[in-house]
């Protein structure tokens, strides 16, 4: 059997870990633009921060380990054409431009995203960069060196945590994004305003629901124009968000609008022998039960991994995902799973939320921490469908808890009444997962009542 994959980060790498182990004699041919394999881009802000000091801690895997296992890996090859109808297709070797052709048996589409880059006058100009690769983090990092004020474009995960690891090299920062706030695609309003607060009283600038209209500079960026103001800059990261990198298959193969490739739960695409995993599709999302694309390193292994083992039959179906998440911004502690109340609705969803915040720990311990947070459910079903919390202690594992419940379609009844344990030393008797998915019930049963008090 001969396997051709196209991309080698997450789920390109998961998938021929797999390969190797389920098919020792199946031929595998990998492209990958890069010289490298397995890089891990939510590193990135570790490695401007300091945190990270030697970045090849930021790969899991590499080129020569692969080759030892007989794999044969086309690294700075470009696939330029795929007939998928012929299963053959065309890589160009970015060395020495050289084209050659190559069949397969199966295919695994594994070619990730890229970084939005809207066309903005000047971006062509020096030090307005990217971040997505190993080479974009080395080139922030030598251009940071020098720089004195930085902007951020883009107030995601990656845009935020670039923020504080800026910050805390004595960087002069501006975050800007179009949005009235940071965070909103993965956190509501409560859970964001301490960030902001923080940000704020370290002096970042927050320059938000402003569009970038221009870049200015005479070779290299001196200011980002707005259409609210303008602001100094040395360096400017972009990092609005993220895109299928699938324009080579469009036409081929069934995509959502936005290019993401869709799948079936094994992972087979419209095209028979034809699979896809990671950045570059589309996933069942429990919580809507739609296709939705979450571009996330966690999602591309498991996908990469379920490719590989149903290469040849279909047995193993992808349970599905949440989009579970987590942050750390200085002293907080973040993390989020399903939807947000407001992504909910633009899903089409009828929810509603309880919210709770209470020290974690009974009174009476020395030690202590509030902790913040919200479940968001079906107003019809019952059925959980997101989840938040922020604390300066820990817990963003409970997020974990509750996305196994989100894949698992559990109500708020069942989530109140779940055995946790009590110890004074991590919680209180009734475990604040019980408590908010309590407060859930109390809210539906005055909902309830209510209604029967209009009907007498």
């Amino acid at each position: 059997m001969k396997v051709a994959v196209i991309g080698c980060t997450h789920a390109g790498t998961a998938a021929i870990n797999n390969i190797v182990n389920l098919y020792p004699n199946a031929q595998i041919d990998v492209f990958e633009k890069n010289d490298n394999v397995s890089f891990l881009s939510c590193g990135i802000a570790l490695y401007v921060g300091g945190v990270v000091k030697d970045p090849n801690g930021l790969f899991y895997a590499s080129v020569e380990h692969f080759e030892r296992l007989g794999v044969n890996m086309h690294m700075n090859h470009e696939v330029t054409a795929c007939n998928l109808d012929g299963k053959q297709i065309q890589a160009r070797d970015m060395k020495t431009d050289e084209t050659k052709s190559y069949s397969y048996d199966k295919l695994i589409i594994a070619s990730g995203s890229w970084p939005v880059t809207p066309p903005i006058p000047g971006s062509d100009l020096e030090n307005v960069l990217l971040c997505k690769n190993f080479e974009h983090a080395k080139e922030i990092i030598k251009c940071s060196e020098s720089a004195r004020n930085v902007v951020v474009v883009g107030a995601g995960y990656i845009g935020v945590e670039l923020v504080e690891a800026f910050e805390e090299n004595g960087k002069n920062v501006t975050l800007i994004d179009s949005e009235e706030r940071i965070l909103n695609r993965y956190l509501d309003d409560t859970f964001t305003s301490p960030v902001e607060a923080s940000f704020k009283q370290r002096g970042i600038e927050l320059a938000l629901n402003q569009t970038v209209s221009q870049f200015e500079g005479t070779g290299t960026v001196k200011k980002v124009i707005t259409d609210k103001g303008e602001y100094n800059a040395d360096l400017v990261v972009m990092c609005v968000g993220f895109r299928p990198n699938t324009g080579l298959f469009k036409g081929q193969i069934e995509m959502l609008e936005n290019g993401a490739i869709i799948v079936d739960s094994y992972m087979r695409t419209s095209v028979q022998d034809v699979y896809a995993a990671g950045d570059c599709c589309a996933v069942p999302n429990n919580a809507t039960k739609q296709h939705s694309y979450i571009p996330l390193a966690t999602n591309a292994v498991r996908m990469g991994t379920l490719v590989a083992h149903n290469l040849l039959n279909p047995i193993l179906e992808h349970p599905g995902t949440q989009g579970t998440s987590g942050l750390k911004i200085y002293n907080h502690n973040i993390a989020s799973t399903g939807l947000t109340e407001s992504a909910a609705k633009l899903a089409g969803l009828s929810v509603a939320s309880a919210t709770m915040e209470d020290n974690y720990r009974p009174e009476f311990m020395p030690e202590n921490a509030v902790i913040q947070i919200k479940l968001v459910y079906e107003t019809e079903t019952h059925r959980i469908v997101g989840a938040q919390v922020i604390s300066d202690a820990d817990f963003t594992q409970a997020i974990n808890t509750i996305s196994v419940g989100i894949a698992n379609h559990m109500t708020i009844e069942q989530l109140a009444l779940t055995d946790f344990f009590f110890q004074p030393h991590y919680n209180k008797p009734v475990n604040f997962l019980n408590q908010v998915a309590l407060k859930a019930m109390a809210k539906e049963t005055e909902k309830v009542r209510k209604q029967e008090q209009i009907l007498v």
